[in-house]
Protein backbone atom coordinates (compact mmCIF):
# COMPACT_ATOMS: atom_id res chain seq x y z
CA UNK A 1 0.00 0.00 0.00
CA UNK A 2 2.85 2.56 1.02
CA UNK A 3 4.36 1.74 -2.70
CA UNK A 4 0.94 2.62 -4.16
CA UNK A 5 0.95 6.43 -2.27
CA UNK A 6 4.42 6.40 -3.30
CA UNK A 7 3.74 6.24 -7.27
CA UNK A 8 0.85 7.93 -6.53
CA UNK A 9 2.57 11.16 -4.96
CA UNK A 10 5.34 11.00 -7.86
CA UNK A 11 2.89 10.44 -11.11
CA UNK A 12 1.89 14.44 -10.78
CA UNK A 13 6.16 14.91 -11.39
CA UNK A 14 6.34 12.50 -14.80
CA UNK A 15 6.46 15.79 -17.18
CA UNK A 16 9.28 15.81 -19.37
CA UNK A 17 10.23 20.31 -19.21
CA UNK A 18 12.82 19.59 -21.70
CA UNK A 19 12.04 22.53 -24.54
CA UNK A 20 10.26 20.00 -26.92
CA UNK A 21 8.48 18.61 -23.57
CA UNK A 22 6.80 22.01 -22.62
CA UNK A 23 5.58 22.18 -25.84
CA UNK A 24 4.31 19.27 -26.68
CA UNK A 25 2.47 19.35 -23.20
CA UNK A 26 1.01 22.85 -23.27
CA UNK A 27 -2.50 24.11 -24.01
CA UNK A 28 -3.03 23.84 -28.00
CA UNK A 29 -3.47 27.92 -27.77
CA UNK A 30 0.10 28.02 -26.36
CA UNK A 31 1.26 26.02 -29.06
CA UNK A 32 -0.02 28.39 -31.74
CA UNK A 33 1.56 31.08 -30.25
CA UNK A 34 4.60 29.54 -29.80
CA UNK A 35 4.69 28.14 -33.47
CA UNK A 36 3.78 31.56 -34.77
CA UNK A 37 6.73 33.25 -32.16
CA UNK A 38 9.30 30.35 -33.86
CA UNK A 39 8.31 30.94 -37.12
CA UNK A 40 8.55 35.10 -37.29
CA UNK A 41 11.80 33.99 -35.18
CA UNK A 42 13.12 32.56 -38.66
CA UNK A 43 11.61 35.03 -40.54
CA UNK A 44 13.32 37.84 -38.61
CA UNK A 45 16.64 36.31 -38.88
CA UNK A 46 15.99 35.59 -43.19
CA UNK A 47 15.22 39.68 -42.99
CA UNK A 48 18.52 40.16 -41.32
CA UNK A 49 20.61 38.31 -43.47
CA UNK A 50 19.17 39.91 -46.23
CA UNK A 51 19.46 43.21 -45.12
CA UNK A 52 22.68 43.00 -44.59
CA UNK A 53 23.93 41.34 -47.63
CA UNK A 54 21.84 43.62 -49.57
CA UNK A 55 23.77 46.65 -47.95
CA UNK A 56 26.94 45.40 -48.03
CA UNK A 57 26.19 44.76 -52.25
CA UNK A 58 24.69 48.32 -52.86
CA UNK A 59 27.48 50.10 -50.58
CA UNK A 60 30.33 47.95 -52.58
CA UNK A 61 28.56 48.80 -56.01
CA UNK A 62 28.46 52.60 -55.07
CA UNK A 63 32.25 52.67 -54.08
CA UNK A 64 33.12 51.13 -57.52
CA UNK A 65 30.64 53.63 -59.31
CA UNK A 66 31.76 56.47 -57.55
CA UNK A 67 35.64 55.69 -58.43
CA UNK A 68 34.49 55.48 -62.22
CA UNK A 69 32.48 58.45 -61.91
CA UNK A 70 35.21 60.49 -60.24
CA UNK A 71 37.86 58.96 -63.16
CA UNK A 72 36.89 62.21 -65.49
CA UNK A 73 35.41 60.06 -68.17
CA UNK A 74 32.16 61.01 -70.19
CA UNK A 75 29.14 61.14 -68.66
CA UNK A 76 27.60 60.44 -71.46
CA UNK A 77 29.67 57.02 -71.89
CA UNK A 78 29.42 56.37 -68.11
CA UNK A 79 25.41 56.42 -68.61
CA UNK A 80 25.36 54.03 -72.01
CA UNK A 81 27.57 51.53 -69.66
CA UNK A 82 25.36 52.07 -66.35
CA UNK A 83 22.61 54.61 -66.44
CA UNK A 84 20.17 52.87 -68.69
CA UNK A 85 20.13 49.68 -66.59
CA UNK A 86 20.91 50.19 -63.58
CA UNK A 87 22.15 47.28 -61.02
CA UNK A 88 22.52 49.64 -58.07
CA UNK A 89 21.01 52.85 -56.41
CA UNK A 90 23.85 55.00 -57.21
CA UNK A 91 23.56 54.07 -60.58
CA UNK A 92 19.60 54.48 -60.84
CA UNK A 93 20.07 57.89 -59.39
CA UNK A 94 23.27 58.94 -62.26
CA UNK A 95 20.98 57.01 -65.05
CA UNK A 96 17.62 59.37 -63.59
CA UNK A 97 19.48 62.45 -63.39
CA UNK A 98 20.99 61.95 -67.04
CA UNK A 99 17.96 60.89 -68.92
CA UNK A 100 16.34 63.93 -67.57
CA UNK A 101 19.64 66.35 -68.52
CA UNK A 102 19.60 64.63 -71.95
CA UNK A 103 15.79 65.42 -73.09
CA UNK A 104 15.93 68.83 -71.70
CA UNK A 105 19.38 69.92 -73.45
CA UNK A 106 18.17 68.40 -76.30
CA UNK A 107 15.13 70.74 -76.96
CA UNK A 108 17.49 73.48 -78.73
CA UNK A 109 20.15 75.75 -76.56
CA UNK A 110 17.33 78.80 -75.93
CA UNK A 111 14.76 76.35 -73.92
CA UNK A 112 17.58 73.83 -72.58
CA UNK A 113 18.01 75.54 -69.92
CA UNK A 114 15.17 76.51 -68.62
CA UNK A 115 14.10 74.91 -65.53
CA UNK A 116 16.38 71.84 -66.49
CA UNK A 117 18.16 71.97 -62.69
CA UNK A 118 14.79 71.49 -60.84
CA UNK A 119 13.52 69.43 -63.09
CA UNK A 120 16.88 66.86 -62.94
CA UNK A 121 16.96 67.54 -59.13
CA UNK A 122 13.58 66.71 -58.96
CA UNK A 123 13.97 62.93 -61.20
CA UNK A 124 16.88 62.30 -58.65
CA UNK A 125 15.02 62.75 -55.46
CA UNK A 126 12.08 60.78 -56.83
CA UNK A 127 14.78 57.50 -57.50
CA UNK A 128 16.31 58.50 -54.13
CA UNK A 129 13.05 57.39 -52.53
CA UNK A 130 12.47 54.39 -55.10
CA UNK A 131 15.44 52.69 -54.12
CA UNK A 132 15.12 53.23 -50.77
CA UNK A 133 11.59 52.14 -50.61
CA UNK A 134 13.15 48.84 -51.82
CA UNK A 135 15.87 48.79 -49.82
CA UNK A 136 13.62 49.12 -46.42
CA UNK A 137 11.16 46.30 -47.41
CA UNK A 138 10.19 44.06 -44.59
CA UNK A 139 11.55 47.10 -41.84
CA UNK A 140 8.51 47.88 -40.82
CA UNK A 141 8.21 43.73 -40.25
CA UNK A 142 10.92 44.11 -37.81
CA UNK A 143 10.06 46.43 -35.70
CA UNK A 144 6.90 45.70 -35.49
CA UNK A 145 8.37 41.24 -34.57
CA UNK A 146 10.33 43.83 -31.96
CA UNK A 147 7.75 45.76 -30.56
CA UNK A 148 4.65 43.40 -30.00
CA UNK A 149 7.03 39.83 -30.01
CA UNK A 150 7.21 40.29 -26.69
CA UNK A 151 3.16 40.42 -26.06
CA UNK A 152 2.76 37.90 -28.20
CA UNK A 153 4.53 35.46 -25.56
CA UNK A 154 3.12 37.10 -22.83
CA UNK A 155 -0.23 36.15 -23.87
CA UNK A 156 0.42 32.73 -23.87
CA UNK A 157 1.86 32.78 -21.07
CA UNK A 158 -0.93 34.31 -19.22
CA UNK A 159 -3.47 31.96 -21.13
CA UNK A 160 -1.01 29.06 -19.53
CA UNK A 161 -0.71 30.28 -16.37
CA UNK A 162 -4.49 30.14 -16.24
CA UNK A 163 -5.26 26.77 -17.64
CA UNK A 164 -2.31 25.61 -14.92
CA UNK A 165 -4.83 27.16 -12.06
CA UNK A 166 -7.87 26.12 -13.10
CA UNK A 167 -6.04 22.39 -13.48
CA UNK A 168 -4.81 22.90 -9.89
CA UNK A 169 -8.35 24.06 -8.53
CA UNK A 170 -10.30 20.75 -10.19
CA UNK A 171 -7.37 18.64 -8.50
CA UNK A 172 -7.39 20.06 -5.51
CA UNK A 173 -3.61 19.90 -4.91
CA UNK A 174 -0.95 23.04 -4.47
CA UNK A 175 2.07 20.61 -4.84
CA UNK A 176 4.97 22.57 -6.47
CA UNK A 177 5.63 19.21 -8.32
CA UNK A 178 1.77 19.88 -9.98
CA UNK A 179 2.09 23.73 -10.80
CA UNK A 180 5.44 24.10 -11.65
CA UNK A 181 5.06 22.06 -15.28
CA UNK A 182 2.12 24.18 -16.36
CA UNK A 183 3.76 27.14 -15.20
CA UNK A 184 7.12 26.14 -17.25
CA UNK A 185 4.73 25.52 -20.19
CA UNK A 186 3.15 29.16 -20.30
CA UNK A 187 6.71 30.83 -19.43
CA UNK A 188 8.52 29.16 -22.34
CA UNK A 189 5.71 31.28 -24.56
CA UNK A 190 7.70 34.24 -23.17
CA UNK A 191 11.23 33.14 -23.58
CA UNK A 192 10.10 32.48 -27.24
CA UNK A 193 8.89 36.05 -27.84
CA UNK A 194 12.15 37.69 -26.43
CA UNK A 195 14.50 35.30 -28.39
CA UNK A 196 11.58 36.29 -31.44
CA UNK A 197 12.27 39.95 -30.23
CA UNK A 198 15.14 41.35 -29.29
CA UNK A 199 17.35 40.26 -32.24
CA UNK A 200 14.66 41.93 -34.20
CA UNK A 201 14.89 45.12 -32.37
CA UNK A 202 18.65 45.12 -31.96
CA UNK A 203 19.05 44.61 -36.39
CA UNK A 204 16.71 47.57 -36.91
CA UNK A 205 18.36 49.69 -35.14
CA UNK A 206 21.35 48.89 -36.60
CA UNK A 207 20.02 48.50 -40.15
CA UNK A 208 17.85 51.71 -40.00
CA UNK A 209 21.06 53.68 -38.82
CA UNK A 210 23.10 51.88 -42.27
CA UNK A 211 20.28 52.32 -44.56
CA UNK A 212 20.00 56.60 -43.01
CA UNK A 213 23.48 56.69 -43.74
CA UNK A 214 23.08 55.69 -47.64
CA UNK A 215 20.11 57.22 -48.23
CA UNK A 216 22.60 59.94 -46.97
CA UNK A 217 25.18 59.08 -49.30
CA UNK A 218 22.91 58.64 -52.55
CA UNK A 219 21.59 62.37 -51.74
CA UNK A 220 25.15 63.74 -51.27
CA UNK A 221 25.97 62.43 -54.87
CA UNK A 222 22.81 63.99 -55.83
CA UNK A 223 23.81 67.63 -54.61
CA UNK A 224 27.30 67.04 -55.80
CA UNK A 225 25.87 66.03 -59.86
CA UNK A 226 23.92 68.49 -59.12
CA UNK A 227 26.08 70.99 -58.93
CA UNK A 228 28.50 69.48 -61.89
CA UNK A 229 25.40 69.60 -64.41
CA UNK A 230 24.71 73.01 -63.14
CA UNK A 231 28.20 74.47 -64.07
CA UNK A 232 27.80 72.22 -67.51
CA UNK A 233 24.16 74.69 -67.87
CA UNK A 234 25.91 77.83 -66.73
CA UNK A 235 29.09 77.09 -69.88
CA UNK A 236 26.90 77.05 -72.18
CA UNK A 237 25.03 80.07 -71.20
Amino acid sequence: MGDGVTAQNLAPMAHDLSLWGLFLQADWIVKGVMILLLLASIWVWAVIFEKVVALKRVNRAADAFEDRFWSGGSLEDLQDREGERPTHPMAAVFGAAMREWRRSTGRGPEKSLHGTQERVERAMTVTIGREMERLERWMVFLASVGSVGPFIGLFGTVWGIMNSFSAIAGMNNTNLAVVAPGIAEALFATAIGLVAAIPAVLAYNKINTDLARFAARLEGFATEFSAILSRQAEEKV
